[in-house]
């Protein structure tokens, strides 16, 4: 899909804060209201626009702890690679999880209270799931840059 200069700024301002009225949008691009819906139609039909989120605090819902854990499987199988994934997707701690090239299979990005609360879900959650071979984990010091931005 190609994008214009209109359609680029549109979906800075979308990306900024999604809540504003489509005549807030039209009257910082300089179109009217109808204009802009169209255009923010357009790239909900084409896929472009998933979907509408709240961004959450995760410290306010005391969920400040980060781990970032490696994981590789004892088989990179089809069925195991398709039985791990199901899994994941079952874990409400697990935000993120990527599927890799090189020495582990996945990386999952991992929000828990503290510690305590990530070693209990490593014990009890994650290496419950069959065939995982080793896992590494790393703890965020400090998150320099977090951002749900993607730039056109």
């Amino acid at each position: 899909m190609k994008f214009d200069e209109i359609d680029e700024k549109l979906l800075g301002l979308l990306q900024a804060d999604c809540k504003k009225t489509t005549k807030e949008y039209a009257d910082s691009l300089g179109l009217s209201t109808t204009a802009v819906y169209e255009r923010i139609k357009r790239l909900e039909r084409a896929k472009v626009i998933t979907s509408y989120v709240a961004l959450i605090d995760r410290f306010k819902v005391d969920k400040g702890f980060t781990a970032f854990c490696h994981v590789k499987l004892v088989q990179h199988t089809r069925d195991n690679i398709r039985h791990f994934e199901r899994e994941i997707l079952k874990l409400q701690e697990v935000v993120e999880c990527h599927h890799l090239s090189g020495d582990f299979d996945y990386i999952l990005k991992i929000h828990v209270r503290d510690m305590e609360d990530y070693r209990n879900f490593m014990v009890s959650k994650l290496t419950a799931i069959p065939h995982i071979g080793s896992t590494q984990s790393s703890f965020t010091i400090k998150e320099v840059k977090q951002s749900t931005v993607i730039s056109l």
